[in-house]
């Protein structure tokens, strides 16, 4: 614990928090953001200039950027309540053994949304934020923003965002744009953020707090693997494989250089999946996000304040 710590930006600096998708996972860091809001006696609004996240990371974002939460709104928008509405299932999904539809129907999800956000546009922001999806039909990302698509509900924002192929349906947001998870393209979007930030404050210096949603290190064997079609990769969790980013951390790293914190580790016993809202699963999640704080809440607290 840090004694005295006193959140002193330095001048001209600018700080982005950015978020990593990862379903429930995502519960970690704002566990080691309540650590930080605790010791800085700041709300995380009032520490940073931009949020930027992906999926689950893209809400944590808005929530924050957007609504300006504090650390026990947080708590109450992820409840073990709001997750079960969140991953309300079908009938259809139910019965199909094969899931020739979205996992989830998308409908409670859509409900806790519309709690929150109500009809809010992002150009209603409390402060900066943007959220990474992919646009199906252009083919590329798009990145929804308080300053680029102010026009763009928020609610519209959160659903494309974490509308992960598989789990939930394709996203139409306000514009007409068919729209999903931006995590097929960036789940860890630290190098976007510190793009926009660099472009929104051109004349400041940039610093980017990237925080994950644990590094899944389980071992896939490789001969196996080469014998298996779409169903066993399916049950091997190849959308958690395709959305790994250590690739993004490591040129990050390259590229901003001490202007640039990770935190995160392997999840442990944590479940790789996505959307495991288990008591027991979130104990550990809740666990992970701790022992994120006492391993890098030092160099946080170093790094917020040079």
């Amino acid at each position: 614990m840090f004694k005295n710590f006193k959140f002193r930006p330095k001048k001209n600096t600018r700080y982005v928090l950015s978020l990593d998708g990862g379903g429930v996972r995502a519960i970690a860091a704002l566990v080691f953001l309540k650590h930080l809001e605790i010791e800085s006696g700041k709300k995380i609004a009032d520490i940073f200039d931009l949020f930027i996240g992906t999926s689950a990371g893209g809400i944590n974002a808005l929530n924050i950027g957007g609504l300006g939460m504090n650390a026990a709104d947080l708590e109450r928008f992820w409840s073990a309540e709001n997750l079960t509405k969140t991953m309300s299932k079908s009938f259809w999904d139910s019965a199909s053994f094969l899931q020739s539809k979205p996992k989830y129907d998308g409908v409670g999800k859509r409900e806790v949304f519309s709690k929150y956000f109500k009809d809010l546009s992002l150009g209603e922001s409390d402060k900066h934020v943007a959220v990474l999806a992919y646009d199906v039909e252009q083919r590329k990302p798009r990145l929804l923003s308080s300053y680029g698509t102010p026009g763009i509900k928020m609610l519209s924002a959160a659903s494309a965002t974490s509308a992960a192929p598989i789990y939930y349906s394709t996203f139409e947001i306000d514009d007409g744009s068919w729209l999903i998870d931006g995590g097929i393209v960036a789940n860890n979007p630290s190098l976007l953020g510190y793009s926009e930030a660099k472009k929104l404050f051109p004349k400041d210096h940039i610093k980017v707090l990237s925080i994950g949603t644990g590094i899944n290190r389980r071992k896939i064997n490789g001969k196996h693997s080469s014998k298996w079609g779409a169903l066993n990769w399916f049950n091997h969790d190849i959308l958690g494989i395709m959305l790994e980013s250590s690739i993004f951390d490591e040129i990050a790293s390259d590229l901003i250089g001490s202007d640039y914190l990770r935190v995160n580790s392997p999840t442990g016993l944590v479940n790789r999946r996505m959307d495991d809202n288990s008591e027991v699963n979130l104990e550990r999640i809740h666990l992970m996000g701790m022992d994120w704080w006492k391993e890098f809440g030092a160099q946080t607290k170093d790094f917020l304040n040079p």
